[in-house]
């Protein structure tokens, strides 16, 4: 049997997720469910299936106390459906409390060690991926964005952390890697930490959405976090996990990497509906045989996409499953009914981000100008 990886800048294998909580002590959700009084639709239907420390979050909500909803973005291009997943769950925890203050990070950095993207390329498309989680809902009166190139708190905590951070202590968490990208990791490290700094004030639970493959990081910054408490009074960061999507060309995860894969919010609708009716299903090989056996939806790339973003309603969800498990639902006409809905969400997407894009310029030259303030 493969064994699983998590594997941030590669392939990632998970098998079971189940087995994540044992071999990396990802904690189930169902350790703090009850305390959410209105779930999100990936909490409830176990997409986010794991956390580390979430009720320190939670307690801050729930005391009117402050507290920071950190991740970012590799700006190598337009916003996927993974990244979609990570930017739900930014609105989400944003809109639990009005203490609540979201950093979000242009990992423009990362896009250069890991894709060969020069930093003006990058600059680019970060406005447009900033507009991009506008329009999923992020309230940008309680926001920070800035790019890694050009924040030097991150830069200089990332140096700091280097001094007690061996090329072992690397590897055994990453694997042999260029050394770019062992500093990515650390600059993501400063990332993390960041609002944690006096300047934002000082320590407070900060929690970081990301999918399971970005464990890693998260390992890591929990240990640094640990060996500098008595220096910066760190707390170590909460997380929350979501489940990785299948990949609609049949291989083991969306990738922006692999065309065939996935789509982008930028998609033109009609290619992205092809993609749809083009990717694989869990359909039994004749109809004959999906009326009497039922198909594989749990298996089902295409049905991942009904769960994760496109059946808003829990029932709708439910029906979709139900009507595939007993064969009442064909491949092709469930295809069709999801083709429909992409290309909907896509033109109503568009028209959202485009109308916001002086907003997403601005919000980036605000960030900018509020972060020189504070380091002045």
């Amino acid at each position: 049997m493969e064994k699983d990886r998590l594997d941030p800048w590669g392939e990632t294998f998970i098998g079971n997720y189940e087995r994540l909580h044992k071999e990396f002590g990802i904690e189930r959700m169902d350790s703090v469910l009850p305390r959410l009084k209105e779930p999100s639709l990936h909490i409830r239907r176990g997409i986010d299936f794991g956390h580390r420390d979430l009720g320190r979050v939670l307690d801050a909500v729930d005391n009117d106390k402050p507290y920071a909803v950190m991740s970012g973005i590799k700006p190598t291009g337009n916003f996927h459906l993974g990244t979609k997943m990570t930017a739900d769950d930014m609105v989400y925890f944003q809109s639990l409390s009005k203490r609540a203050t979201v950093f979000y990070c242009i990992a423009d950095v990362e896009a250069y060690n890991d894709n060969g993207l020069s930093f003006a390329e990058s600059s680019k498309i970060a406005v447009q991926n900033v507009a991009d989680i506008l329009a999923l809902g992020l309230d940008p009166e309680r926001a920070v964005v800035y790019k890694q190139s050009e924040e030097v708190r991150v830069m200089r905590l990332s140096a700091i952390f280097s001094s007690s951070v061996t090329n072992n202590m690397l590897r055994a968490i990453y694997g042999e890697r260029q050394i770019g990208l062992y500093m990515s990791a650390l600059i993501q490290v400063g990332d993390i930490l960041m609002p944690q700094l006096k300047e934002f004030g000082g320590p407070k639970p900060v929690l970081v959405p990301v999918g399971a493959d970005q464990d890693p990081h998260l390992r890591l910054t929990r240990d640094i976090a640990n060996a500098y408490h008595q220096d910066f009074g760190f707390i170590p960061p909460s997380s929350i996990y979501h489940k990785l999507l299948k990949s609609l060309d049949g291989s083991t995860k969306m990738s922006k990497r692999s065309a065939a894969s996935s789509f982008t919010l930028d998609e033109q609708p009609a290619s992205a509906a092809k993609k749809v009716m083009s990717g694989f299903t869990g359909g039994r090989a004749s109809v004959e045989e999906q009326r009497k056996l039922g198909g594989e939806a749990d298996k089902c790339p295409v049905y991942d996409l009904y769960l994760t973003h496109f059946a808003m309603e829990d029932e709708y969800a439910k029906r979709v499953y139900d009507e595939c498990y007993k064969g009442v639902r064909m491949c092709g006409e469930c295809k069709q009914e999801l083709a429909a809905i992409v290309k909907r969400y896509l033109e109503e997407h568009r028209r959202k981000r485009d109308s916001l894009m002086n907003d997403a310029e601005e919000l980036l030259k605000s960030s900018r100008k509020r972060l020189a303030t504070l380091a002045s």
